[in-house]
């Protein structure tokens, strides 16, 4: 997969992309990412890319000019698995369901928004998708531009060691991930459950589904409305009820 990102601030990228899982993804070719700074698209000798919004107020905006230039250049030979994306708090929330979306795409463009964000007509025009990483406001779309990578690189064929990691995830299966455990087996009065070290792996897997359940139900209650729950599953979660006085 190719991700092209827009962005003022391109500096704010080498970290994230240069270390662990994304660094190895894209010396392995598994993944491309491209960060592009938008005044390079400008068309002024000051290379500016923001202005005064019309009818007034506080802020800046971001000038359609620059970003219409560079999609269209960034996306010349695209095909159908291809989407404009605009980072911005008032995007559709980013889950996990729609991260399995994007992750089936070829080639994703990213805008980070800026300022009191884009002039109206990039999101008429140009953009596919708006996206949030959640109901709060940040200084501008170089940190979702990051997370948004990160959660659909990991979901990529090769990308994690071991395909098992991704499809455990909390949030994957509609419930949050069972607790993990690994060696010392006794920490400071604290011991790994019995059953892990049973080597029963039926019971094992039985256990890790109930602590799912039990994890959801006491974290986040909500998402149990919406999980895919079979009928071993209902049992198990009326005995967390009853574990939990639920």
């Amino acid at each position: 997969m190719r991700f092209d990102i827009l962005t003022l601030f391109p500096e704010m990228f080498q970290g994230p992309f240069s270390h662990s899982i994304l660094k190895r993804a894209q010396e392995r070719s598994l993944i491309e990412i491209h960060v592009h700074y938008l005044r390079d698209w400008a068309l002024d000798k000051h290379k500016l890319t923001d202005d005064a919004p019309y009818g007034g107020g506080a802020g800046m905006v971001m000038k359609p000019e620059p970003i219409f230039r560079a999609v269209e250049d960034l996306s010349q030979g695209s095909g159908e698995g291809f989407e404009v994306i605009l980072l911005t708090p008032q995007g559709v929330p980013l889950i996990q369901s729609l991260v399995e979306e994007l992750a089936a795409k070829e080639h994703l463009l990213l805008i980070a928004g800026h300022y009191e964000g884009v002039d109206e007509r990039v999101r008429q025009a140009l953009v596919d998708r708006e996206i949030s990483i959640g109901d709060y406001v940040l200084t501008g779309g170089e940190l979702p531009a990051m997370v948004l990578v990160d959660a659909i690189s990991r979901l990529l064929p090769g990308v994690l060691g071991e395909e098992e990691s991704a499809r455990d995830d909390s949030h994957t299966t509609g419930l949050l991930e069972y607790p993990h455990y690994t060696r010392p087996r006794e920490f400071r009065g604290l011991s790994v459950p019995e059953v892990l070290l049973s080597g029963d792996h039926a019971r094992i897997a039985r256990w890790r589904r109930k602590e799912s359940l039990r994890r959801t139900l006491l974290r986040r209650p909500e998402l149990l409305a919406t999980a895919p729950l079979s009928e071993e599953d209902l049992q198990l979660l009326a005995e967390v009820r009853k574990e939990e006085g639920k």
